[in-house]
Protein backbone atom coordinates (compact mmCIF):
# COMPACT_ATOMS: atom_id res chain seq x y z
CA UNK A 1 0.00 0.00 0.00
CA UNK A 2 1.07 3.84 -0.40
CA UNK A 3 -0.61 6.50 1.64
CA UNK A 4 -0.87 10.16 1.48
CA UNK A 5 -1.81 12.75 4.44
CA UNK A 6 -4.12 15.23 3.83
CA UNK A 7 -6.42 17.82 6.28
CA UNK A 8 -9.33 17.57 3.73
CA UNK A 9 -12.14 14.98 4.15
CA UNK A 10 -13.74 12.80 1.84
CA UNK A 11 -10.69 12.38 -1.11
CA UNK A 12 -11.17 10.08 -3.92
CA UNK A 13 -8.99 11.11 -6.73
CA UNK A 14 -5.95 12.88 -5.52
CA UNK A 15 -4.37 15.21 -8.24
CA UNK A 16 -0.53 16.10 -9.05
CA UNK A 17 -0.06 19.45 -7.71
CA UNK A 18 2.86 21.88 -7.97
CA UNK A 19 6.31 20.42 -6.11
CA UNK A 20 9.33 21.70 -5.30
CA UNK A 21 10.49 18.95 -8.52
CA UNK A 22 9.71 21.66 -11.33
CA UNK A 23 6.21 19.68 -12.57
CA UNK A 24 2.97 18.84 -10.88
CA UNK A 25 3.12 15.53 -8.59
CA UNK A 26 1.36 14.01 -6.05
CA UNK A 27 3.10 11.88 -2.87
CA UNK A 28 3.30 9.08 -1.84
CA UNK A 29 4.96 7.03 1.08
CA UNK A 30 4.86 2.71 1.61
CA UNK A 31 5.53 4.01 5.30
CA UNK A 32 2.06 5.04 6.58
CA UNK A 33 3.69 6.37 10.04
CA UNK A 34 5.95 8.81 7.64
CA UNK A 35 3.34 10.43 6.16
CA UNK A 36 2.04 11.78 9.70
CA UNK A 37 4.30 14.75 9.41
CA UNK A 38 2.14 16.09 6.64
CA UNK A 39 -0.69 16.65 8.58
CA UNK A 40 0.47 19.48 10.39
CA UNK A 41 2.50 22.78 8.49
CA UNK A 42 3.78 25.31 11.40
CA UNK A 43 4.10 28.09 9.12
CA UNK A 44 0.13 27.82 8.62
CA UNK A 45 -0.70 26.90 11.72
CA UNK A 46 1.23 29.73 13.13
CA UNK A 47 -0.39 32.27 10.82
CA UNK A 48 -3.79 31.27 11.40
CA UNK A 49 -3.42 31.54 15.13
CA UNK A 50 -2.38 35.40 14.40
CA UNK A 51 -4.76 35.60 11.65
CA UNK A 52 -2.69 36.01 8.84
CA UNK A 53 -3.44 34.77 5.24
CA UNK A 54 -0.98 34.56 2.90
CA UNK A 55 -1.93 35.76 -0.61
CA UNK A 56 -1.06 32.10 -2.33
CA UNK A 57 -0.47 28.30 -0.66
CA UNK A 58 1.34 28.48 2.48
CA UNK A 59 4.93 27.95 2.70
CA UNK A 60 6.14 24.57 4.42
CA UNK A 61 8.65 24.25 6.94
CA UNK A 62 9.73 20.58 7.65
CA UNK A 63 11.69 19.91 10.16
CA UNK A 64 12.59 15.89 9.63
CA UNK A 65 15.27 13.71 8.04
CA UNK A 66 15.97 9.78 7.60
CA UNK A 67 18.59 8.05 9.88
CA UNK A 68 21.24 6.02 8.54
CA UNK A 69 18.75 3.35 8.72
CA UNK A 70 16.21 5.69 6.54
CA UNK A 71 13.77 5.81 9.83
CA UNK A 72 12.04 9.16 9.63
CA UNK A 73 13.33 11.43 12.45
CA UNK A 74 11.39 14.70 13.47
CA UNK A 75 13.95 17.20 14.88
CA UNK A 76 12.55 20.18 16.96
CA UNK A 77 13.92 23.36 15.81
CA UNK A 78 12.37 25.21 18.92
CA UNK A 79 11.11 24.11 22.40
CA UNK A 80 7.79 22.56 22.28
CA UNK A 81 7.88 22.65 18.35
CA UNK A 82 6.47 18.86 17.99
CA UNK A 83 3.41 19.54 20.41
CA UNK A 84 3.10 23.16 19.00
CA UNK A 85 2.96 21.75 15.31
CA UNK A 86 0.73 18.84 15.50
CA UNK A 87 -1.07 18.55 19.28
CA UNK A 88 -5.44 18.68 18.29
CA UNK A 89 -4.51 18.42 14.54
CA UNK A 90 -6.53 15.89 13.21
CA UNK A 91 -6.24 14.66 9.28
CA UNK A 92 -6.75 11.70 7.47
CA UNK A 93 -4.21 9.04 5.72
CA UNK A 94 -5.46 7.65 2.08
CA UNK A 95 -4.20 4.39 0.80
CA UNK A 96 -3.88 2.79 -2.62
CA UNK A 97 -2.44 -0.14 -3.61
CA UNK A 98 -1.58 1.01 -7.53
CA UNK A 99 -0.09 4.20 -8.56
CA UNK A 100 -0.08 4.63 -12.15
CA UNK A 101 3.34 6.34 -13.70
CA UNK A 102 5.19 6.09 -10.46
CA UNK A 103 8.50 8.12 -9.80
CA UNK A 104 10.85 7.07 -7.67
CA UNK A 105 12.01 10.24 -5.80
CA UNK A 106 15.65 11.31 -3.09
CA UNK A 107 13.25 10.81 -0.09
CA UNK A 108 13.46 7.18 1.35
CA UNK A 109 10.02 5.23 0.66
CA UNK A 110 8.60 8.58 -1.69
CA UNK A 111 7.17 7.87 -4.97
CA UNK A 112 4.87 10.63 -6.73
CA UNK A 113 2.86 10.04 -9.97
CA UNK A 114 2.19 12.73 -12.81
CA UNK A 115 -1.09 11.80 -13.06
CA UNK A 116 -4.40 11.63 -10.88
CA UNK A 117 -4.63 8.30 -8.23
CA UNK A 118 -7.92 6.69 -7.22
CA UNK A 119 -7.60 6.18 -3.35
CA UNK A 120 -9.32 2.86 -1.93
CA UNK A 121 -9.59 3.31 1.59
CA UNK A 122 -8.86 6.04 4.28
CA UNK A 123 -7.99 6.54 8.51
CA UNK A 124 -9.24 9.63 10.43
CA UNK A 125 -6.35 10.48 12.79
CA UNK A 126 -7.95 12.50 15.39
CA UNK A 127 -4.53 14.17 17.02
CA UNK A 128 -1.37 13.82 14.84
CA UNK A 129 1.15 15.09 18.15
CA UNK A 130 -0.45 11.50 19.74
CA UNK A 131 -0.30 9.42 16.51
CA UNK A 132 3.44 10.77 16.23
CA UNK A 133 4.21 9.58 20.08
CA UNK A 134 2.87 6.39 19.04
CA UNK A 135 4.84 5.75 16.34
CA UNK A 136 7.57 6.90 17.96
CA UNK A 137 7.18 4.23 20.99
CA UNK A 138 6.81 1.75 18.55
CA UNK A 139 10.09 2.44 17.26
CA UNK A 140 8.78 3.27 13.42
CA UNK A 141 9.65 6.83 13.55
CA UNK A 142 12.41 8.41 15.78
CA UNK A 143 11.82 12.42 17.52
CA UNK A 144 14.58 14.50 18.85
CA UNK A 145 14.02 17.39 21.07
CA UNK A 146 14.94 20.34 21.32
CA UNK A 147 16.53 20.52 24.47
CA UNK A 148 18.27 17.54 23.01
CA UNK A 149 20.26 19.64 20.59
CA UNK A 150 23.76 19.05 20.84
CA UNK A 151 25.91 22.28 20.06
CA UNK A 152 26.94 21.76 16.96
CA UNK A 153 23.05 20.61 16.06
CA UNK A 154 22.53 23.90 17.43
CA UNK A 155 24.60 25.55 15.57
CA UNK A 156 23.25 23.91 12.06
CA UNK A 157 19.55 25.14 13.46
CA UNK A 158 21.25 28.37 13.61
CA UNK A 159 22.83 29.00 10.06
CA UNK A 160 19.75 27.29 8.57
CA UNK A 161 17.06 29.79 9.80
CA UNK A 162 19.49 32.30 8.81
CA UNK A 163 19.47 30.72 4.77
CA UNK A 164 15.45 30.40 5.16
CA UNK A 165 15.13 33.68 6.73
CA UNK A 166 17.07 35.23 3.18
CA UNK A 167 14.73 33.33 1.25
CA UNK A 168 11.52 34.47 3.67
CA UNK A 169 11.78 37.86 2.31
CA UNK A 170 9.61 37.63 -0.57
CA UNK A 171 7.08 35.07 1.30
CA UNK A 172 5.67 37.03 3.90
CA UNK A 173 3.48 34.28 6.04
CA UNK A 174 6.80 32.40 6.53
CA UNK A 175 8.76 35.53 7.37
CA UNK A 176 6.18 35.98 9.94
CA UNK A 177 7.02 32.53 11.11
CA UNK A 178 10.56 32.72 11.44
CA UNK A 179 10.09 35.93 13.40
CA UNK A 180 8.07 34.75 15.30
CA UNK A 181 9.70 30.93 16.22
CA UNK A 182 13.65 32.05 16.00
CA UNK A 183 13.55 35.82 17.40
CA UNK A 184 16.17 34.96 19.31
CA UNK A 185 18.65 33.62 16.94
CA UNK A 186 17.35 36.18 14.17
CA UNK A 187 17.45 39.36 16.11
Amino acid sequence: MFYHASNTAGIQTLNPYSSSHGKPLVYFSSKKENTLVYLSNPVEKHCKEIVFEPSERYYRFMSYRFTKDNILEILEYWPNALEETYKGVSGYIYATSHIPSTHTMDIPYVIASETPVTIESFEYVPDAYLAIKQAEEEGKIKIVRYHENNADSLEQIKKLIYREYEKAQAIPEYKIFLEAKFHGILF
